[in-house]
């Protein structure tokens, strides 16, 4: 089954989804996605049979409403859309700064989806009082209607019904994990600078999420976790510390459409951290790729006030 992403998604791990879902077990009880975003890997689980039930939360709550809308909503959401899409003509950038701007105002999360499905590279960006201030894709109008209604009725008949979406603070969910649970991480980075990613409402402290994790090895939890990785010879993360015993793998993800702008032959690695409950149940792939000592520590570093 070709598995659609529910809507356009900056950073979502979909391509990448079959190697990830090779790290975690066959049969699961529960997948648990503290930072889903799109929720990318448990549809990859759900099209695979792979686990019973889904937990999905984010802290962006009109997200986090959105993704529920699409599983159980789904003729809803979908009329929604295909009334509020615009086609070509004079007015469709006003048109998109106008719903933009009705969001801002009110957070409905059906509003949210059409801006993911219009913006430059469905790319979220939030201002500093927290209003959504991406720019719409001049060259693009977002998913045609009726390939958005098989996207999201597909989406709804993965996950309806063994599904759960709320939106916490990543500790929260934490402390609710089950001992049969097994967790996939793909936490907000700061990227390359020091200046709060505008792809998040909020970030998270550094301390704080080893101090989660560390918490999760104590209960025993198996989890997986998504980082930057790096590009080329440039590292881009604060490495966990040793004491959490996980395994680090690199997924070659190929080329970077930067550098393949830019005429360059860098190649970006995305790094996996395992727990070691994880790996003693599925074990390690043996394409390990080590870790270069050029590193950047920008990682998870600068909370940024939640709005």
């Amino acid at each position: 089954m070709n598995i659609p992403q529910p809507f356009q998604y900056q950073g979502s791990k979909r391509s990448l989804a079959p190697r990830i879902l090779d790290h975690l077990p066959r049969k699961m009880a529960r997948l648990v996605e503290p930072f889903a975003g799109s929720g990318a890997i448990s549809l990859a689980c759900a099209g695979k049979g792979r686990s019973r039930e889904y937990w999905l939360n984010d802290l962006n709550r009109p997200l986090s409403e959105l993704l529920s809308m699409i599983v159980n909503q789904p003729k809803k959401i979908s009329d929604f859309y295909q009334s509020i899409w615009h086609d070509r003509d004079t007015g469709h950038l006003e048109h998109y700064y106008t719903v933009r701007d009705e969001f801002n105002r009110t957070n409905d999360p059906k509003l949210l989806l059409y801006l993911l499905a219009r913006c430059v590279k469905g790319a979220i960006r939030y201002n500093s009082d927290g209003n959504f201030n991406q720019s719409p894709d001049k060259r693009r109008l977002g998913t045609n209607p009726e390939r958005m209604h098989t996207n999201i009725t597909t989406v709804s008949m993965l996950l309806q019904g063994k599904s759960i979406f709320t939106s916490q603070d990543f500790r929260d969910v934490f402390s609710s994990i089950r001992k049969d649970d097994v967790v996939y991480m793909d936490p907000p980075y700061q990227g390359t600078c020091r200046t709060r990613d505008h792809r998040y409402l909020s970030g998270i402290l550094f301390d704080d999420f080893v101090a989660g994790l560390d918490h999760l090895n104590q209960k025993g939890i198996r989890y997986l976790i998504s980082y930057d990785g790096r590009l080329g010879d440039k590292s881009y993360g604060k490495q966990l510390p040793d004491c959490l015993d996980l395994v680090l793998i690199e997924i070659e993800a190929g080329r970077s459409t930067q550098a393949t702008l830019l005429g360059q032959d860098a190649v970006t690695i995305e790094s996996l951290y395992l727990s070691r409950s994880l790996v003693e149940e599925v074990g390690v792939d043996s394409t390990y790729l080590p870790r270069r000592s050029s590193e950047q520590t920008h990682l998870l570093e600068e909370p940024a006030r939640y709005v």
